[in-house]
């Protein structure tokens, strides 16, 4: 396994793959940073937002996010740029003509991809999340509050055997127009509970009912029907319950979002799929800095008129080429039947295929 034993030439690559990342991205994060303060200036101004919170709870919640990002891009931009270099100068053709494989000197283009790679899992899965609750904490305090204010048709399914219909809700009084129960036993509807309007008692932790008919149904032979203007009810249930969207999904850590998946899915939530795209996203997207990584060193690695420009810009229509996939894919996944696993694993099989066909092709 001498072949993998780390040599001068696996440093040097390394240390000028990570360095022209790191650079760039310092460089990308410094100008959005730039714009998007001369953008909001005027909203902290007006809103009195104090200095201390714009940088920590602002500005440091908001790096994580752009670093992961572009982190695929700016992967792919980096080997592009360096090993272009490397191809303009010869140096590949040195190495090659020492006794290396191509395949050899892949091995630390490989391993600093899988060191971002990690990075990106780690950040999307776990700090990202708990960044993006103080991005939203200061938005609602300084700039603007995301909450939603108005839901309608909701359906959900609240425990085995109980369904909620409610036409609409509001968020700003928690409390919903022509809502109704349903509760079945032995795949047949036992009860059913209507009511004009449903409020939340913050103090009692009850669904308060107004005007309600509340129909039983134990056996085909037997029923009964109760009515009243007022009635109290403890349900599995929450405002919050009527308030998910796509927003949600990146304040969760992997493990909330595995568990909130799993109660969405027992509701029927029609916007499972958004958040499946998320959970497998967090994965899908950072393992792509591998497969672009291949691309982009089969790519510059061979001396072509043109030099760094023309790599880079085959480079970013490439990048560009399998954000477009993902998102083509994301689309079919959410209004069609296209599995959420598959979605977003497309771009990373099709492009590893165009990876393999590139490394036939690169110089040996």
């Amino acid at each position: 396994m001498n072949w993998l034993r780390p040599r001068i030439l696996d440093l040097y690559i390394t240390r000028k793959f990570l360095g022209t990342f790191f650079y760039a991205i310092s460089l990308l994060i410094l100008v959005v940073i730039i714009f998007d303060v001369s953008e909001k200036v005027d909203d902290f101004i007006t809103r009195k937002a104090p200095l201390q919170a714009i940088v920590v709870d602002y500005y440091l919640n908001f790096i994580p996010f752009f670093i992961n990002l572009f982190s695929s891009l700016f992967t792919f931009i980096a080997v592009i740029f360096f090993t272009s270099k490397l191809a303009a100068r010869t140096e590949i053709v040195a190495i090659l003509s020492s006794g290396i494989s191509f395949r050899r000197l892949l091995v630390p283009y490989l391993v600093s991809a899988s060191i971002l790679a990690a990075l990106s899992i780690v950040l999307s899965n776990y700090v990202i999340p708990i960044t993006n609750r103080g991005l939203r904490e200061f938005e609602k305090r300084y700039l603007h509050d995301p909450k939603r204010n108005i839901n309608q048709n909701i359906h959900m399914q609240i425990s085995p055997g109980v369904y909620v219909y409610v036409e609409n809700f509001d968020a700003k009084t928690n409390s919903g127009k022509k809502a109704t129960i349903e509760t079945y036993r032995d795949n047949r509807l036992w009860s059913k509970l209507m009511a004009d309007e449903m409020a939340w008692d913050s103090v009692k932790n009850v669904w308060t009912l107004k005007t309600y008919a509340l129909r039983m149904l134990p056996s085909d032979t037997v029923q009964s029907l109760q009515t009243g203007a007022s009635l109290d009810t403890a349900i599995q249930l929450l405002p919050a319950d009527f308030l998910v969207s796509r927003e949600d999904m990146k304040v969760m850590t992997a493990p909330q979002l595995s568990d909130f998946i799993a109660k969405e899915e027992l509701k029927g939530s029609s916007n499972v799929s958004d958040f499946l795209i998320e959970k497998y996203g967090r994965t899908a997207f950072p393992l792509s800095a591998i497969v672009l990584t291949v691309i982009g060193v089969a790519l510059s690695s061979r001396k072509v008129r043109g030099g760094t420009g023309m790599h880079l810009g085959l480079g970013i229509a490439i990048t560009f080429s399998y954000i477009l996939l993902m998102q083509v894919t994301s689309v079919f996944s959410r209004f069609g039947n296209l599995s959420p696993l598959i979605a977003v694993w497309i771009p990373n099989l099709l492009f590893g295929l165009l990876a393999i066909y590139l490394l036939a092709k690169a110089p040996k």
